[in-house]
């Protein structure tokens, strides 16, 4: 029998979920993606939910992979994007639709909040950026239109917290996803209770924080005949973007990370939370890292948009082709704010362009040429926007940017962002987020003594490569 002990990351994305075993191995960190399965958003009742039955079935459906493979893991840990939740009532069972964050519900609850306590006040206390996805506008459209949903709930969880709970049995809120609610006090990191009476939403569905590396607990006796072995849960940083800081393979305080997928996170790491009113303007959020760190990033729409433009192009392009399109399209000199509502849900994202630069009186892109190289410069130049703005507020200047996450495969986006920033950077690796979430299970096991070791084993376990910003 194998003395190798595994560590389970279940990955689960906007598009996807992957369930990714890893080991140590000579000192080396391996990893193998042993089952995926496709995640999307539903029509339901008029909004945009998930299929929360479908995400929970495809988690059983991993582990029982694993069963089959005869890798039985020493843990599971799960983690996901942010923001979105459920709410449970005493039995247990979910109230209402998993609404996502990027149904429009939201419209018009920022002002709402602000009734309440001003823009400004609410950053001092909680140092997020104002996103109208975000937890605390989803929770007041619900205390607006359904009230009834809110005086049934008795827990409040976060979308791996449920998953967890179907696992186990136990009801556990994590730190980092916790954050993303815009719920937490910066400067306690616990739920600010006092806010959430001013608002008047209840207070006793929100639970103990507890930090990645947490145990929740072993498989329900169900599960485990479910899935056929015993096993335990453990938090990793159940939002995506914190594990795959973890994994950022460097331990210098002079380096960027910019997390690419499907949103582009980018940021440093602080011990110290900066909710002042220069930070608020500049619209820097301080979420929850792994031990009480603080990533201090900027949400950026990322990936996003590429991905809506490849569904809607005709041809099937692999993504050599793609580069090589955009490369084509450098004459073209129109931009976009990647972050305008305009682009977060359309039903075209060619449309969506084409309109925003008509709006703003600039020449509308045509061609795929042209609408791949409007997103990529405007990407490029978001990134080279937000450096300039972190050294601003920090008063540093940074050498580096380490780019981690699926999308530092994109060759053409790499090279734009180093053009655009003139800072050395560096790619890989590509499965940040399921290594980050292994690592705080390993930490938990006490593999390594501590984040600073983990990060060393990253860095030489995994191909990381230095980007040259000139175009050939």
């Amino acid at each position: 029998m194998s003395d190798i002990k595994y560590y389970l990351a279940v990955d689960i994305g906007a598009s996807s979920g992957r369930h990714i075993l890893g080991w140590v191995d000579k000192g080396k960190i391996r990893i193998e993606e042993i089952y995926r399965f496709e995640n999307k958003l539903v029509k339901q009742n008029g909004h945009l939910c998930w299929d929360l039955e479908h995400l929970f079935q495809e988690v059983v459906e991993g582990l029982k992979k694993c069963k089959d493979l005869d890798r039985i893991p020493e843990s599971v840990g799960i983690d996901t994007w942010g923001v979105d939740f459920v709410l449970l009532d005493k039995a247990g069972q979910v109230i209402g639709d998993t609404v996502a964050y990027r149904d429009g519900r939201t419209k018009g609850m920022d002002e709402e909040v602000y009734k309440t306590i001003s823009e400004a006040e609410l950053y001092s206390r909680n140092g997020i950026q104002k996103m109208m996805i975000n937890t605390i506008y989803h929770l007041m459209a619900i205390k607006k239109e359904t009230p009834e949903i809110l005086d049934k709930a008795e827990r409040f969880l976060m979308i791996p917290e449920y998953l967890n709970y179907r696992l186990t049995g136990i009801a556990m809120n994590e730190y980092t996803n916790s954050t993303t609610s815009q719920l937490i006090n910066a400067k306690t990191q616990d739920w600010d209770f006092e806010l959430l009476k001013m608002l008047g939403l209840p207070t006793k569905i929100f639970g103990d924080i507890h930090m990645p590396k947490t145990l929740v607990g072993p498989l329900s006796k169900e599960m485990e005949a479910c899935v056929g072995f015993k096993t335990h849960v453990v938090l990793p940083a159940t939002h995506d973007t914190g594990s795959a800081v973890m994994a950022v393979p460097t331990n210098s305080d002079d380096s960027i990370y910019l997390s690419s997928g499907t949103w582009s996170l980018m940021g440093i790491e602080r011990l110290i939370p900066d909710c002042t009113e220069m930070s608020r303007k500049h619209n820097f959020t301080n979420e929850g890292g792994y031990h009480y760190r603080y990533r201090y990033l900027k949400n950026i729409m990322g990936m996003w948009m590429m991905q809506n433009l490849r569904r809607e192009f005709k041809h099937p392009y692999t993504f050599d082709e793609l580069y090589e399109l955009a490369h084509i399209g450098r004459y073209f000199t129109s931009t976009v704010d990647v972050n305008d509502s305009a682009f977060l849900a359309p039903d075209s994202m060619i449309k969506a362009l084409q309109d925003y630069c008509e709006r703003t009186n600039q020449e509308k892109p045509e061609t795929e040429c042209e609408l791949l190289y409007c997103v990529y410069r405007s990407l490029a130049n978001c990134y080279a926007k937000t450096v300039a703005e972190i050294e601003e507020v920090t008063g540093r200047t940074y050498d580096t940017i380490h780019v981690v996450g699926g999308g530092c495969q994109d060759k053409f986006l790499d090279r734009l962002l180093a053009e655009a920033t003139g800072k050395t950077v560096y790619v890989g690796p590509v499965e940040a987020t399921a290594i980050g979430n292994i690592m705080a299970q390993m930490l938990g096991a006490k593999v390594f003594e501590d984040l600073k070791e983990a990060r060393q084993v990253v860095a030489k376990s995994f191909d990381v490569k230095r980007i040259e910003n000139q175009f050939e």
